[in-house]
């Protein structure tokens, strides 16, 4: 997660790139997230899912379905604020030549196909994080996100509400005291 953070001029593609919630995103879905981008341009908007906000559900919550018996046990996520009603599964991997990989919207099927394969994780998610064309661009202009290349041990970090510290914490000393800052600064 080391990488230089940008909080200005924003590159025409920032897909691959973790999406780190400026500690001002206090409220709602996007407090303290880690998003990453699957899809981005300035023409077309861009896509991506809320890494570390489990549910608190499983899949065997939501589906009862027979086809979905081996995944039962696997962990729901908050993908973002757009279709939450719908549950999707993706799969994460990281090649030594190109980075984090990953396989977005795949089925029951491939979601097995994919956990018996070394190295990679699913997950299930409900909904997913969009912005319409220019979108995300004014909110970085606006100072509301940090991005950084994802790293390797992005796999190994459990993805729920302590990855966003680490993360930040990985940036720079400053983002690390912005990480381990309270919520609320005052009640101290």
């Amino acid at each position: 997660m080391h990488g230089k953070p940008s909080k200005s001029d924003p590159p025409s593609s920032l897909q691959g790139s973790f999406l780190l919630a400026d500690p001002s995103l206090r409220d709602g879905i996007f407090n303290k997230s880690v998003i990453l981008l699957t899809n981005h341009s300035a023409d077309d908007g861009a896509h991506g899912l809320i890494l570390n906000h489990p549910t608190g559900k499983v899949v065997g919550d939501l589906l009862s379905s027979e086809e979905f018996a081996s995944l039962r046990h696997l962990a729901v996520h908050q993908g973002g604020p757009v279709s939450t009603d719908q549950l999707t599964f993706s799969s994460f991997w990281w090649s030594p030549k190109s980075g984090l990989r990953w396989a977005m919207r795949i089925s029951a099927k491939e979601a097995v196909e994919h956990s018996h394969r070394p190295g990679r994780i699913v997950r299930a998610f409900i909904g997913y994080s969009g912005w319409s064309a220019g979108q995300l661009e004014g909110e970085l202009t606006r100072n509301a996100w940090f991005t950084c290349p994802p790293k390797r041990d992005l796999l190994g970090f459990p993805h729920d509400s302590s990855l966003w510290a680490a993360a930040m914490a990985s940036i720079s000393p400053l983002h690390r005291i912005l990480a381990e800052a309270p919520d609320d600064p005052f009640l101290n």
